[in-house]
């Protein structure tokens, strides 16, 4: 998910990862990294899936990567955040009908809890749990990464309770009951909507008549703006882009694609784009002056970003026979090609220009076969990329307009989800510390991928 037009905030809480991390050891490694990174939230510091640490391992040693350490958690599709020497990660301890039916809504009663492991060892610092009932397909746990910034952590339940929570203690400072308050019904799929959190905001994805989009002050928790109306909110998270000589923010909701002022919700621009059941679900990815989205139903869309305004206008939609559509997992954007799991489970490239497929393989993905929505999350380290696997594989390939190239893969975690009568793992894992940081229903896991 490369981008170079990446918002300010999102830069400048990068550029404060890598000074304050200089000082840190990597975990389970004697020697200390030439930095050490965070990954504060979902898709890293920058939420572009880049990850720069260097001194990582070329191909897996035999039997794999080492365990650093492993911690019991409960049911989540929650990514892991990394934070100096924190890790946090929500789930969802519940009793009852977990079973999966795209159709169906579940109902369980449970607690959701936010854990703070030491980076280190795994120990639990603290943890904070509150009552939850549940009414939502696929009910294993809470669905959007952790947002860690400035001493608090932003957590996301999967029925719109939103949580800011002292980084160090776990002491809750505020909170907004999302779907009481704003009188919204929590969407099929949950509250998914990664929290994004800038300089002075904290932009969540809510719902509502004028509030699909809704800014909070990210300190007091006080409302901002809102803006925007569907009659979905969807699933795709908040994303800054810097265009038009200016900071915007962009919201894919099941009808539009929106341009909006980050300090107002003033809308720029809108532009059709509809997935089929309201699943809008992939951030959309900026590179230059070109943005692109898609989704379920062969619906995809690049634009062109006007360079001396914020404004958008459209290049090329999808047909069946191009493009990329993702279900589960944002693609990452190379140069001139989409890397990206389409609706089937076929890892496409496809030319960003045009829209062309350039290739296709069901390795990273599904390991053989085309499965509904199979996916694998891409992050790029250096001129290689890390694929995490639905199959809880971790995989090491380069990709190229010219094929996938696979160097090695190594067994994480077992997949614990289930989807269409296969057994997956769909939860973004984390960067950070020459390691990977994942999970499924019953473990997080800390793997060093240092190459000594």
């Amino acid at each position: 998910m490369m981008t170079r037009a990446l918002a300010r905030g999102p830069r400048r809480l990068h550029r404060v990862a890598w000074f304050a991390a200089l000082s840190l050891t990597v975990s389970g490694t004697a020697r200390p990294s030439a930095f050490a990174e965070d990954w504060p939230q979902w898709l890293g510091a920058s939420r572009d899936a880049v990850w720069h640490e260097d001194g990582i391992l070329e191909s897996f040693p035999e039997g794999g990567p080492r365990v650093v350490w492993r911690a019991p958690i409960a049911g989540g599709y929650a990514g892991p955040a990394v934070a100096g020497n924190r890790v946090y990660v929500t789930d969802f301890l519940a009793e009852g009908d977990k079973a999966n039916n795209p159709g169906r809504r579940n109902e369980l009663k449970g607690v959701e809890r936010i854990w703070c492991f030491d980076a280190t060892t795994g120990a639990v610092v603290w943890k904070h749990e509150y009552p939850s009932s549940y009414a939502i397909s696929y009910p294993a746990g809470p669905r959007a990464t952790p947002a860690v910034r400035d001493g608090r952590v932003y957590s996301l339940g999967a029925e719109g309770m939103l949580l800011c929570l002292d980084a160090e203690q776990g002491k809750a400072l505020w909170s907004h009951d999302l779907k009481a308050e704003y009188h919204v019904e929590t969407p099929m799929w949950g509250f998914t909507g990664h929290p994004l959190c800038d300089e002075e905001r904290l932009y969540c994805l809510v719902g509502g008549e004028g509030s699909v989009a809704v800014a909070f002050d990210k300190t007091t928790g006080k409302e901002v703006w809102r803006a925007l109306s569907a009659k979905e909110p969807g699933y795709c998270p908040p994303t800054l882009i810097e265009a038009g000589r200016t900071t915007q923010l962009v919201i894919w909701h099941p009808e539009s694609i929106n341009g909006l002022n980050p300090k107002t919700g003033e809308s720029y621009w809108s532009i059709p784009l509809q997935p089929q059941y309201g699943m809008s679900i992939m951030a959309p990815r900026a590179s230059g002056d070109l943005l692109f989205a898609g989704g379920i139903g062969n619906q995809s869309l690049l634009l062109r970003l006007a360079k001396d305004k914020p404004a958008a206008e459209e290049v090329w939609r999808g047909t069946p026979k191009t493009s990329v559509y993702p279900v589960c997992a944002t693609p990452f954007i190379e140069g001139d090609v989409i890397y990206g799991s389409c609706q089937q489970g076929q890892f496409r490239a496809v030319r960003l220009a045009t829209g062309e497929r350039l290739w296709e393989s069901f390795a990273p993905t599904t390991g053989k076969d085309r499965a509904s929505s199979a996916c694998a999350f891409v992050v790029k380290n250096g001129d290689r990329f890390f694929l995490m696997s639905e199959t809880g594989e971790l995989i090491l390939a380069e990709l190229s307009s010219a094929g996938y190239k696979e160097i090695g893969r190594a067994k994480l975690l077992e997949p614990t989800h289930e989807a269409f009568g296969r057994s997956v793992l769909w939860s973004h894992p984390a960067f950070a510390r020459r390691c990977v940081f994942a999970r499924n229903d019953k473990e997080l896991v800390c793997v060093s991928l240092a190459s000594e």
